[in-house]
């Protein structure tokens, strides 16, 4: 699995990023370019993916991206550790039970950090239970919201470390009503968006060997991440309808208004 790590960018825009996972998208289903996974930090960002509904998100100032992902509405930003896996499965594809395994490694993962996390039936996603939350309430730890074209994974999961929750709450995340949000800082547990993925990272690629065409033990990082983005930002890669664009409005896709926390 070859790690494409541009956590020591800080903040990306969205929409640079979606250029780069379409770019290695289509070498990796071609056979071209290794399995890999993205590992990124996203500048402030709001995505409606294709079950999101206009009551999921209540304020009409703000700024959301639709995107061809599965999922409702989310939010991305600083302290956020975004992981995208671009694999090529082997036939016949079973994205139920990836989304499962992505889960459960991710779970395996941080009970080793103290934290008792667990999948909801009929919910993707990593939770934890109200009665281990701060406010009582059943949280999500990590969204996750993957697709495959070619036979090839994309998107992936938002995994919030510092990430500041309040920014959630001007949508409905996910569409669900009736839970929070958390982040590894609101658990207790500090650790950087680095360390957070140095530990995330070998059990998703141990979990993701059983889906793929060509299996492979060894983790690589990519040599050069930074000339990779820009290959990708020149690539211009297709995109599909209505992705990309302000969410069922005829309004540009735009940031949201705020600084980086990380400025």
């Amino acid at each position: 699995m070859q790690i494409i790590n541009l956590l020591h960018r800080g903040p990306l825009p969205y929409m640079a990023v979606d250029a780069l996972q379409r770019y290695l998208h289509e070498k990796v289903a071609s056979l071209q370019a290794p399995d890999s996974l993205i590992l990124w930090e996203s500048q402030d960002a709001y995505t409606a993916g294709r079950r999101t509904q206009q009551q999921d998100i209540p304020d009409d100032e703000v700024p959301v991206i639709s995107m061809d992902r599965g999922g409702s509405v989310t939010y991305h930003g600083p302290g956020q550790l975004v992981i995208y896996p671009i694999v090529k499965v082997h036939p016949p594809k079973d994205v139920v039970a990836f989304v499962r395994s992505t889960e459960q490694a991710l779970i395996h993962a941080v009970d080793t950090l103290g934290i008792s996390a667990k999948a909801v039936e009929g919910r993707s996603g990593v939770w934890i239970s109200a009665r281990d939350m701060p406010t009582s309430v059943e949280s999500k730890l990590c969204a996750i919201g993957i697709k495959f074209a070619a036979d090839t994974t994309m998107h992936g999961m938002a995994f919030n470390v510092t990430t500041d929750l309040d920014r959630f709450m001007r949508v409905i995340p996910c569409g669900i009503t009736d839970a929070g949000v958390t982040s590894l800082a609101q658990l207790g547990v500090h650790a950087s968006l680095k360390d957070t993925a140095h530990h995330l990272v070998p059990y998703l690629c141990q979990t993701y060997q059983q889906f793929l065409e060509r299996p492979s033990a060894q983790i690589t990082d990519h040599p050069n991440p930074d000339q990779l983005l820009d290959e990708a930002l020149t690539h211009h890669p297709i995109v599909p309808h209505r992705t990309g664009v302000a969410w069922k409005t005829n309004r540009e896709p735009k940031e949201a208004s705020w600084p980086s926390q990380t400025a």
